[in-house]
């Protein structure tokens, strides 16, 4: 006989990078949850690589932190490395990105979890949801208890269905030869949930001890402190270094050779494969005219031999991949440790959601992570903070909190997936966002500390610190507007030194910081402020006025967009009986079901005209319709 195991404002359902984020926010906003996770050993593993950022997906870690969520905090305190990546461009893809001690950085997690004083910890396997007249009440799990709840969010990853494969080798199996979630797959079939199969991959690990690294590029971290959080204040400086090495003509003409055995080719995978993220036997196949590719090895952690061979994705039969590993300089002796292979799964259509990520199917349930479609653990993590922030604020009656794309590139993201849906596993890149220069790394605090405060993640003490560190930028940046500097000789002689024009007249010291040459640093020892900045403080005051111009355009762009957002399209509208628009977009439309005009305006096959003639439709209330 069943039994109720407990009963929660939130059930969290799998404790990966998105459950971790969405149970913490949940139970930090009051309301008692419970993660429910197949296996308490692997929460927020890192089944692929043991790293956290990149371009893109490091502006979503510091978003996360800047909202109170974990991931940034938690990699701060772990990483092997860390490096800043793009230094060399502009600041709109600086991109941080850490190495992350693998074991550690679970046992960190787990331990924030359990420390949680709203949140309830358990193992177990959900099969089934409570659904009851179309909304959500609980669910129940393989041993027949049944667990109550107000709302559930949804963070299965690649465990739905999930299917290892390597060679001709095919077995039903979670990550790294993990128990699948096979009852629950079917169940949301039957609940009506549309579903697509994709495909992921992991590359083989080697021993260490096996490899001569001597034969490779160093790629150590950065000797600057850096890190993800602004709340951490401790910093790591016993990095690991990580090496690069690459293919070779050998290493490719082996792999033509045995593409008769590789599956994503003899037709034993069916899952659509992310395409920014090949197997080595695509990338030979699509880039034939490469005569080498990267290949970096990076270390698992600080206490094991065990090596990541970033570059290396592959599903080919086991012999075949230790061949190859011996084909590259410096792993001619690799002894394999893990074999690579590829993992198929279920996800959802996202376009089946709302921009809260609540599913219009069943009410009170969100999703979040790789069941969604996504790729990488940051992406995870981002959808899995607004998963649990939404699913709390329906228990306590409020409005969700939904980010545009100009305020995150958790907006992008989110809008990505429920507008446009997509075809193959989401990966999060600096060209998505159509205001990066607005999206920086740097500024994700001043962007989103506000509503983490207001709707209850952020502490009043570090909220103090914000507002103090927000204040210190304006009022210097005000003094650069309001201070001249006139062509004395030390001045002129500062000029010279840093090899900039010198100048005729008085210059407002906001106008000279615009110049390639001149920073913050030179341009203070021109005036000096009254108190010496904090090098937050004086980043964005640089990044502030040098690139003010395009700063002030993008802001336009921002809110001439910001006008359809707010235009909210009716629950009344029928798109079946809007005259006038194309057949197309009436499907489209009725599929998606967009909340504005703004967020139809982006879907795929709705033309400038299609909006138009809805924006007339709902301005008339619907009077002109199409006849039966």
């Amino acid at each position: 006989m069943p039994y109720t195991g407990g009963e929660y404002d939130v059930i969290v359902i799998g404790a990966g990078h998105a459950g971790c984020e969405s149970a913490l926010a949940a139970a930090r906003m009051g309301c008692s949850t419970l993660l429910l996770t197949l296996s308490l050993d692997t929460i927020a593993y890192m089944p692929c690589n043991p790293s956290i950022g990149g371009p893109a997906k490091g502006h979503v870690v510091r978003e996360i932190d800047a909202l109170g969520g974990e991931m940034g905090k938690n990699i701060d305190k772990t990483h092997i490395q860390m490096r800043m990546l793009n230094t060399g461009k502009g600041p709109a893809v600086y991109a941080l990105r850490a190495q992350a001690d693998k074991v550690l950085y679970q046992q960190e997690m787990k331990k924030v979890l359990e420390s949680e004083p709203n949140l309830v910890l358990q193992q177990g396997m959900v099969e089934k949801l409570i659904v009851e007249n179309g909304i959500c009440k609980g669910v129940i799990t393989k041993t027949g208890a049944q667990y109550i709840s107000k709302t559930v969010v949804l963070t299965t990853g690649t465990y739905l269905r999930g299917k290892i494969i390597i060679g001709d080798l095919s077995y039903e199996s979670g990550p790294n030869n993990q128990q699948p979630s096979v009852e629950l797959a079917h169940h949301l079939i039957e609940l009506g949930f549309e579903t697509v199969r994709f495909k992921t991959g992991t590359p083989p690990r080697v021993n260490k001890k096996s490899i001569d690294t001597s034969r490779m590029e160093i790629q150590p971290g950065d000797e600057e402190p850096r890190a993800f959080s602004y709340e951490t204040t401790q910093f790591i400086t016993d990095q690991l270094p990580c090496w690069l090495t690459y293919t070779n003509e050998k290493t490719h003409q082996y792999i033509r050779d045995n593409l008769h055995r590789a599956p994503m080719y003899s037709g034993i995978i069916e899952g659509r494969g992310p395409r920014y993220c090949p197997s080595i036997e695509d990338k030979i196949v699509r880039f034939a005219d490469k005569s080498r590719h990267q290949i970096f090895i990076e270390p698992e952690g600080r206490h094991t031999k065990e090596m990541y061979v970033q570059g290396l994705s592959t599903s080919l039969p086991e012999d075949v991949q230790l061949q190859i590993l011996r084909t590259i300089t410096g792993l001619e002796k690799a002894e394999m440790m893990r074999t690579g292979y590829a993992i198929e799964y279920d996800a959802i259509v996202p376009t089946q959601l709302w921009p809260s990520l609540e599913t219009k199917l069943v009410e009170n349930l969100f999703t979040a992570g790789q069941i969604n479609g996504t790729s990488g653990y940051e992406e995870a993590g981002a959808q899995g903070i607004m998963a649990g922030i939404n699913a709390a604020r329906k228990v306590q009656g409020k409005e969700p909190v939904i980010l545009d794309r100009s305020q995150a590139y958790i907006g992008v993201l989110i809008d990505d997936l429920v507008t446009k849906g997509t075809n193959e596993p989401y990966r999060l890149l600096t060209s998505r966002a159509e205001y990066r220069l607005l999206l920086r790394h740097d500024n994700a605090d001043l962007r989103l500390t506000d509503i983490g405060y207001e709707i209850g993640l952020i502490s009043e003490e570090r909220y103090r610190r914000f507002t103090a560190k927000r204040e210190a930028i304006e009022k210097e940046i005000t003094r650069l507007r309001e201070t001249k500097v006139r062509p004395t000789a030390q001045i002129q002689e500062i000029l010279k030194e840093m090899g900039t024009t010198e100048i005729n007249n008085a210059v407002e010291l906001a106008n000279l910081i615009k110049r390639p040459e001149l920073g913050y640093k030179e341009i203070s020892r021109m005036s000096p402020p009254p108190e010496p900045l904090a090098p937050d403080v004086a980043e964005q005051v640089e990044i502030q006025l040098k690139y003010e111009g395009y700063i002030r355009k993008s802001l336009q762009q921002v809110e001439k967009m910001r006008k359809m957002e707010e235009k909210r399209i009716p629950e009344w509208v029928d798109y079946s009986k809007v005259a006038g628009i194309s057949l197309e977009a009436r499907e489209k439309l009725s599929q998606v079901r967009p909340i504005s005009l703004g967020q139809a305006s982006r879907i795929s096959g709705v033309s400038p005209a299609d909006i138009s003639i809805l924006m007339i439709h709902i301005e008339q209330g619907g009077k002109a319709t199409l006849k039966a």
